[in-house]
């Protein structure tokens, strides 16, 4: 039953006196012996190589042995994202929202995204967007200025149409995206992130105008009133949306990608047109929990082109470019073993670690502390309650010279270093009423001045109280100026095999109290956990008789039935 904390004080004490010829061993050694390494952070354990992947341990390795003062980026995880939201052109035609276009899927589109931090700002997106848009316009133009959908309707001068649309598009762009906001100097988590992202990409879109009704038949648009502006009124315009629901749509990419020389494709009965696309925008994530994270987005697409609505502008055709945009509200979940990977790197405050480390050092190395002791008799100042001890007089652990019998006069003042308790109090020699026999000073070689005793245990507990512990330490005076005499040390084991065990534990914990503390060599003592009479919950000792011997250890009779505390 070794008592744990003593060892570690023996081995720091060690390492002091071997500090000369390993100073950096030594300065490692003490700054992380006395620490707890208790993780006390909010975000992930630096120090926990679990984190780091294979291809960055020799960096983390290097960390832990304060040869590189940064530790290795963390392994962290994958986030999947799913998105819904409005879809709507900015274009020469009016576009609708859901509640306003014939259907609301007209005018909605949806995304799902992968996304991978490069670092705690940057990361890396793949989205895919699948795209409606719907427009239709309730003022009036020029059929010759409609766009070559609506050649039908050119047949008077200053005839008037109403365009309309309906876009399909399939997005996929590879995006930059940069989080601000986890970087923090007063809270060790964010609870939302704002961002902002720019990449690049394909636009796969087609594009189609209601030009007929149900029936195959021109619309009637100049028999339909129109308001001061020249606007249909509000019944035109319910009119007009209802007989889009089941127009006859012609594909308007077949003849405008023809005239424009885009890229295109013939799939099934639709032409789609393939373009370079820009995007851009920015968004704000709200972490629901450690896995789970509410995003609202809005994003921009330009792809140069003007003909997304089926409709060019005959003004400033070089300028007036049609613009897609998505506003959106998705989820994000984070994909990956989470005793392996930390959370996504934009949601990781880096300054957890510093400030924790600052507050309570695990790894930092620190140098070892230096305690004055002026009078040099081993004890610091702020412990020492004798601060000016006489060189070379010997102190007790509170810096106090050594009173070995207890008499109130120092050893190195008493001429009767053993005085029996029954002839005190002493003479300022030190020397008590009784007849002091001859050796009874210093130079006392005879035995049975080690005086006999007992030490009490609390009921069931073999754990050694602090006035024991007293007591054991005038033992240890004694022995130390009786360097040849022996001590036996009796336990009382009582019928059962818990009392005999309990009996083994106390005695062991008598001689290692000497052993480890006060430096008696256990060969000095003879162990016996039986034999002892009186109060069962004692521990008697004795100076040995001349010639006796006996074992310093004996196995426990019931180690499994040993008392704990």
């Amino acid at each position: 039953m070794v008592n744990k904390k003593y060892i570690l004080l023996a081995g720091l004490c060690s390492a002091m006196a071997l500090q000369p010829a390993f100073a950096q061993e030594t300065q490692q050694s003490s700054s992380w012996g006395g620490r707890d390494m208790t993780y006390r952070g909010q975000v992930y354990d630096v120090l926990d190589t679990a984190y780091v992947p294979k291809s960055r341990m020799e960096q983390q390795r290097q960390y832990l042995n304060y040869q590189y003062g940064f530790p290795a980026k963390p392994r962290n995880m994958w986030e999947l994202g799913v998105s819904v939201g409005t879809q709507n052109l900015f274009s020469d035609v009016t576009d609708k929202m859901p509640w306003t276009a014939t259907n609301p899927f007209n005018a909605m589109g949806f995304g799902a995204s992968l996304r991978k931090a490069f670092g705690y700002t940057f990361s890396g997106r793949l989205q895919y967007n699948f795209q409606n848009a719907q427009g239709i316009d309730y003022r009036g133009r020029e059929a010759v200025n409609a766009g070559t959908s609506w050649g039908a309707y050119n047949t008077n001068p200053g005839a008037l149409v109403y365009n309309n649309y309906k876009y399909r598009a399939h997005e996929l762009t590879l995006q930059v995206v940069a989080a601000t906001n986890n970087i923090r100097f007063h809270k060790a988590k964010n609870a939302f992130s704002f961002y902002g992202f720019a990449g690049a990409g394909a636009l796969l879109w087609n594009t189609q105008v209601g030009n007929m009704q149900a029936n195959g038949t021109p619309f009637d648009f100049a028999g339909w009133p129109v308001d001061a502006n020249g606007v249909l009124t509000t019944d035109a315009q319910k009119e007009y949306k209802k007989a889009l629901k089941d127009a006859t749509y012609v594909d308007a990419n077949r003849a405008n990608l023809t005239n424009k020389g885009q890229a295109k494709f013939d799939i099934g009965d639709k032409t789609w047109g393939l373009v370079p696309a820009l995007v851009g925008g920015m968004g704000i994530q709200f972490k629901l929990g450690d896995r789970v994270s509410l995003q609202f987005e809005d994003k921009i697409t330009w792809t140069g082109l003007d003909i997304l609505d089926a409709t060019e502008s005959p003004i400033l055709q070089n300028n007036d470019k049609d613009l897609i945009n998505y506003a959106s509200v998705g989820l994000g979940f984070n994909l990956g073993n989470k005793k392996r990977n930390v959370q996504p790197l934009w949601w990781v405050n880096p300054m957890d670690h510093i400030y924790n480390e600052m507050a309570a050092p695990r790894h930092m190395m620190l140098p070892d502390p230096v305690l004055a002791d002026d009078d040099k008799d081993g004890v610091a100042n702020q412990f020492d309650k004798c601060p000016d001890t006489q060189a070379g007089v010997k102190v007790d652990a509170t810096g106090c010279p050594l009173d070995t019998d207890g008499d109130g006069v120092p050893d190195y003042m008493d001429k009767e270093l053993i005085t029996p308790t029954y002839c005190q109090p002493v003479d300022a020699d030190g020397v008590g009423k009784c007849p002091c026999p001859d050796g009874c000073g210093t130079d006392t070689k005879s035995c049975g001045s080690i005086g006999a005793g007992s030490v009490m245990f609390s009921s069931n507990s073999a754990r050694l109280s602090p006035a024991a512990q007293s007591q054991l330490a005038n033992l240890a005076a004694q022995m130390n100026a009786n360097p040849s005499c022996k001590v036996v040390v009796m336990g009382n084991a009582g019928a059962s095999k818990v009392q005999q065990q309990r009996a083994w534990d106390r005695v062991n914990n008598v001689i290692e109290y000497m052993t480890e503390t006060q430096n008696i060599s256990r060969d000095r003592f003879i162990f016996q956990y039986s034999g002892a009479t009186g109060d069962i919950n004692s521990v008697m000792y004795r100076s040995a008789n001349e010639g006796e011997e006996g074992p310093s250890s004996v196995a426990p009779p019931h180690p499994h039935l040993g008392t704990s505390k």
